[in-house]
């Protein structure tokens, strides 16, 4: 199984991608805060097989952020559920939601990382994950070669 990996992709740009839905196994939006040396983020994503809690895998979307006020938490988490649904799960600086509706299509992506920036005063950073797409999917799906980080032992 050979993996590629797209990253700093912009809502814009992923609006436009045709990919196979099947073939992405997983997904992430970084939204970062301004000034990035604050290192203030959060980052939605989804992971086809699910997201590890322990020896197990929780399927549903997941999010973690680093220096957020634990107050806004409530906030993120309701805005997610809202859309999304899922049990509300939280370990360290994860936060889960088990069994929540799951999105693979370009435009749904691209529409939660936008909702993200304006709700959030974020600027959404986005990457995709494929397996075994082959060249000539990469090119009719839109995806930029440019953009198309190596994975290592692939």
């Amino acid at each position: 199984m050979s993996k590629q990996r797209y990253w700093k992709l912009t809502s814009e740009e992923i609006e436009k991608f045709t990919y196979n839905e099947n073939k992405l196994l997983n997904w992430e939006i970084k939204c970062v805060r301004e000034p990035e040396d604050k290192a203030a983020f959060i980052g939605v994503f989804l992971y086809k097989n699910g997201t590890p809690w322990d020896y197990e895998s929780i399927k549903g979307i997941t999010y973690y952020h680093n220096n957020i006020s634990r107050s806004e938490l409530p906030t993120i988490t309701k805005f997610l559920q809202n859309k999304f649904g899922g049990k509300e799960m939280e370990k360290g600086e994860r936060v889960f939601l088990k069994d929540s509706k799951e999105i693979y299509s370009p435009k749904e992506i691209a529409s939660l990382a936008k909702e993200m920036e304006l709700k959030f005063n974020t600027k959404p950073i986005i990457t995709l994950e494929f397996r075994d797409l082959s060249q000539e999917e990469m090119k009719e799906g839109g995806l930029p070669e440019s953009k198309l980080l190596p994975i290592p032992g692939n």
